[in-house]
């Protein structure tokens, strides 16, 4: 398992990164890319050999000052003077084509990062519900940050960076072997060797803990915005030294990796420096003896120590590349395992769009479970006409919300089939079935922007007259002139600013410009006031009008005059019939009726039997036979 783990972690995924990495910098399609690509490698390659005939400038202007130049009439000609001009000439020639390629190149860098950016957004989107209900989002939005910065870091260094200073490195060793003697050459190969090797060793074990660090980081984050995201009810149960100790237990994990990864850089800072240092002595030491014998010149001296310093500065910088391309890749590799991730639910290839002639809804033997050993709907039949208005009612467990959800395909059915207008829904496009069924949720939320913009999230190219109407007709115009800043107003995030009856307003109000032909209300009163759940019952009748309405409802008051009800139970239809006719027939559904009826007189003088559902879709649990919760004193 250790050998496994070491595989998928180690150079393997790391160089599958790499190639999931390479076509954002050579694009097909994309020659202004690659144009950008060669013209950065030319000016790599310019400052490259500016920076390696430098300290030959160096040596010969050291050697006119003291009398031993030995060489080129033109080097005499030039005189000490002219050789340190043409030195500091070179130096910034060769600064100057490097800043020139990252000119050339920041491009292409921030072109892949958009991109990449991009495509893992979107495809987070494409993901299924279920995927959606399992992850942490604090966690997963840490995921893409820290994936998309990666990309251009190690777009630059790969590129700009560590191909560099290997054709650096090799220049020097072939220059001290020609100019000098091999001897020379081989101090400086080993010196490479042994540092690179040390440095390569130490820095995948600190990947390790930096790995750990950033599990620490992410479990840290997502508990943050998983609490901040409840501030109300951290603030109900009095919880804010529960939460702070949550996250403070995440952060001690975090600082105990972060102290790791802070100790383990200063032995491999100390490491590198030592076997840098001992390869620049050793040839500095052979470079004194060739003076004292007369075999060098001080200039030689002088240009061996500009050479050893000159590889010192890229091999110190190769520990912090080396380090960060390792942290870039397990970073991608996150994300690149996030974009791996399959869509449950595609479209088939070449689906068409779905033709609503009159929105016709049916449920054709439909079977479904989340959850293979625990089935939810169990052979659902049900015939929704053009125009009809059907509710679906029963106990928790029933199945109602998981209808609505394969209507809207965030799962498909396991067995029968669900169609439109004789469509089935897994056989046409998901965009345009979405584009037809207009959705009032139990529970709003909205984007932590303007009103105006939550309304036109319905259908943003909308003149704002027709969003103006579709906020009338929702009863919520009013209320947002109201407003100091009216339509400009910002909601707060989730739409926290706004009570809950406005923001199921909104929610119709943005559900009415998009104008769908089909219509789902899923419980969209049942968290509300019976007051304001009586105001907005208007608006949604309202909103129904001309249009087929499947209202999934727990207030058996509110879909009195549905057009037909189906009763649910353990998944399966038991009833069926308009509300009078149910009633008369003094089955579950009248049962139903008759217990919420006498809850509802009831309701000053005793507390409501709570339900309490299992995970998912699960039976309610039990409570005392009289409905009531007991409190018991301390004594």
């Amino acid at each position: 398992m250790a050998g496994n783990t070491h595989v998928k972690d180690g150079w393997g995924r790391s160089m599958g990164t790499l190639r999931r990495v390479a076509p954002y910098l050579w694009p097909d399609g994309e020659r202004w890319v690659k144009r950008r690509v060669v013209l950065s490698l030319t000016a790599l390659a310019l400052a490259k050999i500016v920076s390696v005939l430098t300290p030959f400038l160096y040596k010969a202007a050291v050697d006119a000052l003291s009398g031993e130049v030995r060489g080129d009439a033109w080097l005499l000609a030039m005189g000490a003077v002219g050789l340190t001009v043409a030195y500091g000439l070179a130096r910034v020639g060769s600064i100057g084509f490097n800043e020139l390629r990252d000119v050339i190149f920041v491009r292409v860098g921030q072109r892949a990062l958009r991109k990449l950016a991009l495509e893992t957004f979107t495809h987070i989107h494409r993901l299924s519900m279920r995927y959606h209900i399992t992850r942490k989002t604090g966690g997963l939005s840490r995921i893409i940050e820290r994936g998309v910065k990666g990309v251009e870091f190690l777009l630059r260094f790969m590129l700009l960076s560590v191909g560099p200073l290997i054709l650096e490195l090799t220049m020097v060793t072939v220059i001290f072997a020609l100019v000098f003697d091999w001897r020379y050459a081989a101090v400086v190969l080993v010196t490479i060797a042994l540092y690179v090797t040390y440095t390569f060793k130490i820095t995948e074990w600190r990947v390790k803990i930096r790995r750990q660090m950033n599990e620490q980081d992410t479990d840290a984050n997502q508990k943050a915005v998983d609490s901040l995201l409840n501030f109300e009810t951290v603030k109900y149960f009095g919880a804010e030294a529960r939460e702070a100790d949550r996250y403070d237990e995440a952060m001690k994990g975090y600082e105990a990796a972060a102290i790791k990864t802070g100790q383990s850089l200063s032995m491999l800072n100390f490491g590198q420096a030592l076997l840098i240092t001992a390869g620049l002595v050793t040839v500095m030491v052979m470079a004194a003896m060739g003076v004292q014998a007369g075999a060098l010149t001080v200039g030689d001296f002088v240009m061996v120590n500009a050479y050893m310093i000159q590889i010192t500065m890229p091999l110190n910088f190769l520990g912090t590349v080396y380090r960060e391309i390792r942290q870039a890749l397990v970073d991608m590799g996150e994300m690149f395992d996030l974009l791996g991730q399959p869509a449950e639910i595609t479209d088939k290839p070449g689906a068409p769009a779905l033709n609503v002639a009159g929105g016709a809804v049916e449920l054709d033997d439909v079977r479904f479970a989340y959850d293979p050993a625990r089935p939810i709907l169990k052979g659902v039949n049900i015939r929704i006409n053009a125009g009809e208005t059907v509710a679906i009612v029963g106990p928790s467990g029933s199945g109602k919300s998981t209808i609505g959800r394969l209507l809207f395909r965030f799962y498909d059915v396991t067995g029968g089939a669900l169609k439109i207008d004789g469509q089935d829904v897994r056989d046409i496009t998901q965009d345009s079935l979405h584009a037809q069924i207009g959705v009032v949720p139990q529970d709003t939320v909205l984007f932590n922007d303007t009103v105006l913009y939550n309304i036109a999230y319905g259908r943003p190219d909308a003149p704002r007259e027709e969003l103006i109407t579709a906020a009338k007709a929702a009863k919520i115009h009013d209320f947002i002139m109201s407003l100091p800043e009216g339509y400009e107003t910002r909601v707060g995030e989730r739409g926290l600013k706004l009570s809950g009856g406005e923001k199921q307003r909104v929610g119709i109000a943005r559900t009415l410009l998009k104008n769908p032909p089909i219509l789902l209300l899923d419980e969209a009163t049942s968290a509300l006031d019976t007051q304001t759940e009586r105001d907005i019952q208007d608006s949604l009748k309202a909103m129904g009008e001309g249009r087929t309405v499947i209202t999934i409802a727990h207030r058996l008051s509110t879909i009195s005059d549905a057009d037909r009800i189906v009763v649910l139970e353990k998944g399966e239809v038991v009833e069926e019939g308009t509300h009078e006719a149910l009633l008369v027939r003094g089955g579950r559904y009248a049962a139903m009726w008759a217990r919420q009826s006498a809850e509802e007189e009831d309701e000053g003088e005793r507390i409501p039997r709570p339900k309490i559902p299992a995970d998912g879709d699960g039976e309610v649990t039990d409570l005392p036979a009289d409905g009531r919760w007991r409190r018991t004193l301390p004594h």
